[in-house]
């Protein structure tokens, strides 16, 4: 299958995580099982946190959590065992207690998928919360995107 038409907007601040496809990951068909991906979105989520912003850690020392309200994912081709897989994020958007993340994810030069992550700001009860402004002020000029009104 020929490599699907980039969805990353160009200036973008990404990260890419490298993973290669253990057997476990891999399906009866030999390919990786879908719900798989989801995993590997985390991997690259916490990297360009690292890389970017504050590692996951602290921000949860900080009694914030990044709980996921939705995952959107368009699957082009399919992973196999002790594939080498370049996972691919940017933070979409940002807004009051809410941001989304956004993924392509290649083997070489097939486009095996992409989509977007939306996560609320939660405190360690799970209640939604705001960002605090500090955070909100370092994602913002990070964000590809304004924030969408309503999703």
């Amino acid at each position: 299958m020929p490599k699907q038409a980039s969805s990353l907007p160009a200036g973008a601040t990404t990260s890419t995580y490298r993973y290669r496809v253990p057997f476990f990951d891999t399906d009866a068909m030999g390919g990786v099982h879908h719900a798989n991906y989801i995993r590997y979105l985390e991997l690259a989520r916490i990297v360009w946190l690292d890389e970017h912003d504050e590692p996951y850690r602290k921000v949860a020392e900080q009694g914030i959590h990044y709980a996921t309200t939705r995952v959107s994912l368009d699957y082009f081709s399919s992973a196999r065992f002790d594939d080498r897989i370049d996972i691919t994020a940017w933070l979409d958007w940002v807004r009051g207690a809410s941001l989304c993340m956004a993924y392509e994810l290649f083997c070489g030069d097939r486009t095996l998928a992409s989509g977007y992550t939306v996560h609320a700001s939660v405190n360690s009860e799970g209640r939604v919360r705001r960002l605090p402004k500090e955070r909100i002020a370092n994602l913002r000029p990070l964000a590809a995107r304004v924030a969408p009104k309503a999703l």
